[in-house]
């Protein structure tokens, strides 16, 4: 397996490894009609068609000719300073639990680092993201976009943070999940 950017060609892969990755999660974003394919799929739809789309943080896990898991960084921000929102994370189903969630945790983050960023964010289960250094966003100073969310919403600080607090806001196509 390996990790590499997003090409054209994967989207129809990426498509239907989001589907059936969320298609039984236990938290899911509503499908944009009933039955349909669940609403993190619309979503990365949208943010290929945004500004915040960060090309350099769609990777995808490869093995052999077939993506078995896809990530997503997109622009957001902390107050008026930049961020990255990250999500959605996506493995095969028949993947899972075999370190591939694991494998582009770690390549994107590294990546984001290495780009300069300094906040990421994302909503995800506590007890998994906390092994890649996320912390309840309030601890940093950083306010959810809904404060139901609670230790949900998490953030994970890279090298050239310097202390950025406030309101986390993500791209515009959040908005519509």
């Amino acid at each position: 397996m390996i990790i590499r950017r997003e090409r054209p060609d994967d989207t129809p892969q990426i498509r239907s490894v989001t589907a059936d990755a969320f298609r039984s999660a236990e938290r899911s974003a509503p499908s944009a009609e009933p039955g349909g394919d669940p609403g993190e799929v619309a979503l990365i739809e949208r943010l290929r068609a945004d500004s915040g789309w960060m090309r350099e943080l769609s990777l995808v896990a490869v093995d052999g000719d077939r993506v078995v898991g896809h990530v997503v960084g997109s622009r957001a921000s902390v107050g008026d300073s930049p961020a990255v929102g990250l999500g959605p994370l996506s493995v095969s189903p028949d993947r899972q639990s075999s370190g591939v969630g694991s494998a582009l945790m770690h390549a994107v983050l590294g990546a984001a680092d290495a780009l300069g960023e300094s906040v990421v964010g994302l909503l995800g289960e506590p007890s998994y993201y906390s092994r890649f250094g996320f912390d309840p966003a309030a601890s940093h100073g950083v306010q959810a976009p809904d404060k139901s969310w609670g230790e949900y919403f998490q953030v994970r600080t890279l090298t050239a943070y310097d202390g950025e607090v406030g309101l986390f806001s993500y791209a515009t196509p959040f908005d519509g999940v």
